[in-house]
């Protein structure tokens, strides 16, 4: 589904991400997680086309893609979710999920906002709600249920669990398995690395832009020394503080 061939990709001169290879399957969850700073998000926006490949591939499917815009991205079944959600507050869940499916053809819209619903059901509850009062746990399902609404076949979501209660997370991650079950592309950027482990198939392991590991989620928990040297914890450390969770 996607292949990255020694991808460098940076703002301006600057290279962020230093030869990258990476691959994920239709039907596959690939973690991305490494130390902030590591271009972890750089290189999710450099797949959506926000920043520039400076050399290498990306491939999606049979087709290279690397000097399409993001809007052919889109159109070819690519979708993010973004850190911090990015919502327009002052729009409804609705609108927001909307403005989502604009690049698909307008009949498609009813049906793909049923899915979502059926995804995320508390969502049902708050269609009418501006998105800027919603809970942060209402806000990511928002956020992926939007990237939803634009069919994709590849879904990249941005720190998953960041900030959200434990039940929160739980219906994410909810989410993200039955998608995995319907045949979508999954990579997700994640700092909680019980749930990244948990849910991935195959990990990838970035620090300063570089690749310092790669292999089967089974492995990485196996690899503490990697895991604690580069992240400071744990497979199973516990991730978030609950006062900061919504």
């Amino acid at each position: 589904m996607l292949s990255l061939d020694a991808v460098t990709c940076g703002y301006g001169p600057a290279a962020v991400v230093h030869g990258l290879d990476l691959k994920v399957e239709g039907g596959e969850v690939v973690a991305l997680i490494g130390p902030n700073g590591a271009g972890k998000t750089s290189t999710i926006q450099c797949i959506a086309g926000h920043v520039r490949a400076q050399s290498g591939r990306v491939r999606l499917g049979d087709e290279e893609v690397t000097t399409m815009s993001p809007q052919q991205r889109v159109a070819r079944g690519v979708a993010v979710s973004p850190e911090g959600r990015r919502l327009f507050g002052d729009m409804t869940v609705r609108e927001n999920l909307i403005v989502g499916g604009l690049s698909r053809p307008r009949a498609a819209t009813k049906g793909n906002l049923e899915r979502v619903l059926a995804l995320f059901p508390r969502l049902l509850e708050r269609l009418d709600a501006l998105a800027g009062t919603l809970s942060g746990g209402e806000q990511q399902m928002t956020a992926i249920g939007r990237a939803m609404m634009a069919e994709p076949r590849l879904l990249m979501i941005d720190e998953v669990s960041l900030g959200l209660t434990p039940k929160n997370v739980d219906i994410c991650y909810q989410a993200i398995a039955q998608l995995k079950e319907s045949g979508v592309a999954l990579l997700l950027v994640e700092q909680n690395l019980p749930r990244a482990l948990k849910a991935a198939d195959r990990v990838y392991v970035l620090e300063s832009g570089r690749l310092q590991w790669s292999g089967s989620a089974l492995e990485a928990r196996s690899r503490r020394d990697l895991l604690e040297r580069i992240l400071g914890q744990s497979g199973d450390a516990a991730a978030h503080s609950p006062a900061s969770a919504s």
